[in-house]
C-alpha cells in the first residue's frame, strides 16, 4: 500500500512510518525540517498552510491516509487554546474533506476525551474531556467522521522511544533514572498504555482488515503512572528507590487530568480477532529495542543538539 502518515516527527507517527516502511510505500509529513535518511520518503510541510494537505495528497495519491499530526502537549493546549483548535479540530476534517472517497483515512484521537470519573469506558460512553486538549481531539473525531463517514477513529494512550528522546514518559523516567536522578510519579491517575511499535502493528492492521468508525486502542493492563515508572524501572534493571509518589493534584499542572482513563478493548480484540498486549510486555519490548540501538537510530534521524531530556518536570 501507499500510506501518507502525517505528524511522522511525532512519538506515534515516526514508530508507525518506520514499521510500516517494512512493508508498504510510506510518506511522512514532517512540520520544519527533513528527517536525515529515513527508510521512508519524507515530506516537509505546514499543514495548516492553505492547500498543503491537499497539495502533498495530490502529490502522492495515498491509498491509506493516517493522520497523527496534532498538538498532544495537555499544558500546551491550555496556554494556547486557539492553536489546539486549529491543529486538533479543524485540521481534522480539512484532511478527511479532501481524503473521503479518494483513501481510507485513519485518525488518532486520544483518552483524554474522557473524563476519568469511573474508568473502564467503551466505545459507547458519552465522553466529557476536561481539557482543552481533550475538548479539541474530541471535536476533532467528530469533525474527521462528518467530513468522512467511512473515516475510522482511534483512542489511544502509547508509550516508546521518540526522534529526540522526550516525548513520551516512558523515556523520561527511563532517562532520569538512568542519570540517578529522584523524579516523582502520580499515584492517583491510572492509564492503558501500549508500546507504539506494538500500537503501530495493530493501527496497520485495522486498516488491512477495512475497518471503520470508533475503537478504543490501548493496552490490555490499567495501571498508574507510578506503578507504571517502577516497573519500567525494574525491567529495565534501573533504581526504582528514585521514584517518589505523588497526587497529580498537589504538582501544579495547569491542564487537568482524568483519574481513571482505563478503556474497554472488547470491540476491538473482537473484531481484529486479536488479543492486545499489555504494558508489561511493552515494557520488556521497550528494554530489548534500546539494547538493540532502536532510539540510538532514531536519534540519528534529527539534529540532536538538545539535550533537554526532562519535559515532565520533575512529575509524571
Amino acid at each position: 500500500m501507499r500510506i501518507l502518515i502525517t505528524g511522522a516527527s511525532g512519538l506515534l507517527g515516526i514508530n508507525l512510518a518506520m514499521e510500516a516502511s517494512k512493508k508498504h510505500e510510506v510518506y511522512g509529513v514532517v512540520n520544519s525540517q527533513p528527517l536525515k535518511n529515513p527508510p521512508f520518503k519524507c515530506l516537509v510541510a505546514d499543514l495548516l498552510a492553505q492547500d498543503a494537505y491537499k497539495e502533498i495528497f495530490e502529490q502522492v495519491r495515498p491509498e491509506w491516509v493516517i493522520h497523527c499530526a496534532a498538538l498532544a502537549s495537555l499544558e500546551e493546549c491550555e496556554q494556547d487554546p486557539a492553536f489546539a483548535e486549529l491543529m486538533n479540530t479543524i485540521l481534522p476534517g480539512e484532511i478527511a474533506t479532501i481524503t473521503r472517497g479518494r483513501a481510507r483515512l485513519l485518525h488518532i484521537s486520544t483518552d483524554a476525551v474522557y473524563d476519568g470519573q469511573t474508568g473502564n469506558y467503551s466505545e459507547e460512553d458519552e465522553p466529557n474531556p476536561i481539557s482543552v486538549y481533550g475538548k479539541t481531539k474530541l471535536n476533532g473525531e467528530w469533525a474527521a467522521i462528518e467530513a468522512d463517514p467511512d473515516a475510522l477513529i482511534t483512542r489511544v494512550n502509547l508509550f516508546g522511544w521518540s526522534l529526540k528522546g522526550k516525548r513520551s514518559l516512558a523515556e523520561w523516567f527511563f532517562y532520569n533514572f538512568q542519570a540517578g536522578k529522584h523524579v516523582k510519579g502520580f499515584t492517583d491517575v491510572h492509564f492503558c498504555p501500549i508500546l507504539a511499535n506494538d500500537l503501530s502493528t495493530i493501527l496497520l492492521r485495522m486498516l488491512k482488515k477495512e475497518l471503520s468508525g470508533l475503537y478504543n486502542v490501548v493496552g490490555s493492563e490499567c495501571v498508574s503512572k507510578f506503578d507504571f515508572g517502577k516497573a519500567l524501572a525494574d525491567t529495565c534493571q534501573l533504581d526504582s528507590s528514585l521514584l517518589q509518589p505523588i497526587s497529580v493534584n498537589d504538582f501544579g499542572l495547569k491542564a487537568f487530568r482524568g483519574n481513571n482513563l482505563s478503556l474497554k478493548i472488547d470491540k476491538l480484540t473482537t473484531d481484529l480477532g486479536q488479543v492486545l498486549p499489555g504494558f508489561s510486555t511493552g515494557l520488556k519490548q521497550f528494554a530489548a529495542l534500546y539494547q538493540q540501538g532502536y532510539p540510538q537510530e532514531l536519534r540519528k534521524m534529527v539534529d540532536n543538539s538538545d539535550k533537554d531530556i526532562n519535559p515532565y518536570k520533575n512529575g509524571g
